[in-house]
């Protein structure tokens, strides 16, 4: 379409600040952005849309506009909700640059140019396209009532018999028409996600043909913010990361119009997938709070009450504190050219997903916080769930990764690795220190192993295993820190002597009797203690397996 027929189009209010000779351009896309320096994002011929954001002062525009330009845009579009009036300095720096510029009016919506873009640029489409375009509002800012990306490949099915789906870079189904035919089973979700990422890594464009199952499946990249294949600057940045689109049809029999078609669906997609990333935003903020806390050695207090703040978010509902785990990940690639903090964020918000759970919000409960690099995921359980270690009912490590090995092993190709681990539950603010440092272990102890994609749980620092020479100091005091800290603290704030208690209790093999009489206290007093320690630290003093790491975390302390 033209910049013409835009501005010629009333319902989008657009009015022309600088460009009238240059309104025969040609717009192939459309993005919408407040960064300073887009130009990642750009591949050429869009209409950009701006809030205006990225502007400080008027020395802004004249490099802003310089980016836009030499990325070979259409033109600029700027609202008017935030600053009123399009700056000055943005219009003749626009007109130095020959940048055609239009001012929107704050009553319209960037949405509503966007569905009108899309719309255009598919040209004539086969079958019903406006119905997949105009329903976009509704599809995509209502909420769960709205329907999301269902609805946009239901209408793929009904309009133009085309059975489709949404899968995330693990194979997890985030999306499905409802068209006839039989559903993709989890292997072919795996199977088609690493096809996905195997194509990706070589660099290859969208989209891409597979066969299985003597099936055609055309797989198309799901980018964020409107990115070009060659957005990136390195293409690991995001191929852990990104959705994909599963059409069932051989797109290479297609005519352009058709693509066309798939390509602006793609683009509405995205807009759940930016919204999905948004709404993450509180809870990448809740972890870093929490985490920053933790390992900055703040009073258990403090960060309890982080923790009641947080519980809500993630368990909305939950009438009682929940029990937490802490996972530990880090994505390593050959060479330092890609920074691993923030792909492995990504990732670990997908992975701790269940590979059932359909949709994309079910990551609406786990909070990632990334450091350096690697990421810290905050895993609240049910307290009920977790009612001892939550080693049954919790986070199993290998169970973590079993599922998406295939794919993640084709996104890391020969040059990347993806390491995990993961901590018993705690029930406390006093054990999250420890909990962290036991992930952070675990962690290397999966990256000791062989292999792309490794992952180690908690139960394989079990204490029989600190007594091998080989296991690092560090080892150790993570284990003694997640027995013993939540009763040192506890001792610390009330002079419950918890500590003295369960040491005569163990050397006493467990006698109610004898410990009572050695501490001069009453049987009941003691019987209390014990079920304070009991309580703090998940384990129960009855079973032989707990007794010896107590044993053993009292001797190493």
């Amino acid at each position: 379409m033209r910049l013409r027929a835009l501005l010629d189009t009333d319902a989008l209010g657009l009015r022309l600040l600088g460009g009238e000779d240059e309104l025969d351009r040609a717009v192939r896309g459309v993005m919408t952005t407040d960064l300073r320096d887009p130009s990642r994002y750009l591949s050429g011929g869009e209409l950009v849309l701006t809030g205006l954001a990225w502007r400080r002062d008027a020395a802004d525009s004249e490099p802003f506009v310089r980016i836009l330009v030499q990325a070979g845009v259409a033109a600029l579009a700027a609202g008017e909700a935030e600053l009123g009036d399009v700056p000055d300095d943005l219009v003749l720096a626009c007109a130095r640059h020959r940048l055609p510029l239009f001012a929107v009016h704050e009553s319209v919506a960037f949405a509503t140019i966007t569905e009108h873009v899309v719309r255009q640029v598919s040209g004539e489409r086969a079958g019903d396209l406006a119905a997949v375009v105009d329903r976009h509002r509704r599809m995509m800012t209502s909420g769960p009532a709205g329907g999301g990306p269902d609805v946009v490949l239901d209408l793929l099915g009904s309009d133009l018999d085309l059975r489709a789906w949404v899968l995330s870079p693990t194979g997890r189904l985030i999306a499905g028409s409802k068209a006839p035919g039989p559903a993709l089973t989890a292997e072919t979700c795996a199977q088609l996600a690493a096809e996905h990422l195997t194509a990706a890594r070589t660099g290859r464009r969208g989209p891409h043909r597979v066969l299985l199952g003597g099936t055609v499946y055309s797989l198309f990249p799901i980018r964020s913010s409107g990115r070009s294949p060659q957005a990136a600057r390195d293409v690991r940045e995001t191929v852990l990361s990104d959705w994909l689109l599963a059409v069932e049809a051989d797109a290479g029999d297609w005519p352009e119009e058709r693509m066309d078609l798939l390509q602006g669906v793609t683009q509405l997609i995205a807009v759940e997938r930016d919204r999905r990333d948004a709404a993450r935003t509180v809870r990448r903020r809740l972890a870093q709070e929490v985490l920053e806390l933790v390992q900055s050695g703040a009073a258990p207090a403090e960060i309890a009450a982080r923790l009641r703040v947080a519980a809500p978010v993630l368990l909305p509902g939950l009438g009682a504190a929940p029990h937490w785990q802490v996972v530990v990940a880090r994505v390593e690639w050959d060479g330092d050219q890609v920074e691993g903090g923030p792909v492995a964020q990504s990732l670990l918000e997908e992975v701790l997903v269940d590979p059932q759970a359909t949709g994309p919000e079910p990551s609406d409960r786990i909070a990632v916080a990334h450091t350096g690099e690697e990421a810290i995921a905050l895993v609240p359980l049910p307290a009920v769930a977790a009612e001892h270690d939550g080693s049954e009912t919790g986070l199993l490590a290998e169970a973590l990764l079993q599922a998406m090995r295939e794919p993640l092993s084709a996104g890391l190709n020969d040059d990347g690795r993806i390491t995990l681990g993961v901590s018993a539950a705690v029930h406390s603010a006093e054990g999250l220190r420890g909990a962290l440092e036991e992930a952070r272990h675990a962690r290397r102890v999966a990256a000791a192993r062989p292999g792309r994609v490794c992952a180690a749980g908690h139960q394989e620092l079990a204490s029989h295993v600190l007594l091998l020479p080989f296991v690092p100091d560090d080892v150790r005091r993570a284990f003694t820190a997640r027995l013993l800290d939540p009763l040192k603290e506890y001792d610390r704030r009330h002079r419950a002597e918890l500590i003295p208690t369960l040491e005569a209790f163990l050397d006493c093999d467990g006698s109610w009797t004898r410990c009572a009489t050695r501490l001069h206290l009453h049987v009941n007093t003691l019987r209390y203690r014990v079920g304070r320690i009991e309580q703090l630290t998940g384990r129960d003093l009855s079973r032989l397996e707990d007794k010896l790491d107590f044993f053993l975390a009292l001797r190493m302390s």
